[in-house]
């Protein structure tokens, strides 16, 4: 409040009307030369600045200040009750009850059973499960793996049916 009092001091304002409690609030001071001064309005009655400030935070601004200080009003009835003490200690004069000693506390019965997702769960043993997208991932039959001793496509090494040809023969040898 003492920085917005600092700084209503420094602002210009214009009446536009007594009895709507109308103003216009230019501020001049902490604006670089490039930068032209904001005026704000400032609207009493309905407890409205175009800073927003006023109505988000419930207590005035420095435009209001100023506003206040020109037709010498009180600012202080613009404070929200939350801002005021005696309001404050209103909260606590509420009695509240004693709680029971914990054995004597009611505890409902289940009326559910909860059921696991075993989707959820992650897998604890083997390999990980890849989490990879497939979609741009098509292969034509062309490109599949070969074997690596006849270069066929549709079988490995493993099962090769010309195994027992290539048997003592590297593949990277000469074949016959």
């Amino acid at each position: 409040m003492v920085a917005n009092r600092r700084m209503a001091r420094s602002m210009n304002v214009e009446m536009y009307s007594r009895w709507l409690e109308t103003f216009r609030v230019k501020e001049t001071i902490d604006r670089r030369s490039s930068i032209p001064p904001r005026s704000y309005g400032v609207y009493l009655r309905n407890r409205r600045c175009d800073c927003r400030r006023f109505q988000t935070l419930h207590y005035p601004c420095a435009h209001v200040m100023a506003a206040c200080a020109k037709v010498n009003l009180n600012v202080e009835q613009f404070f929200d009750d939350v801002y005021i003490l005696e309001h404050t200690l209103h909260v606590w004069e509420n009695k509240f009850p004693v709680l029971p000693d914990l054995s004597m506390w009611e505890v409902p019965l289940r009326t559910f059973d909860l059921v696991l997702d075993r989707g959820l769960h992650r897998n604890p043993r083997g390999r990980p499960q890849s989490s990879k997208i497939h979609i741009m991932d098509i292969r034509e039959k062309s490109d599949s793996k070969r074997c690596g001793l006849c270069r066929l496509a549709g079988h490995n090494q493993s099962k090769c049916p010309q195994q027992n040809y290539h048997v003592g023969q590297s593949s990277r040898s000469g074949r016959n």
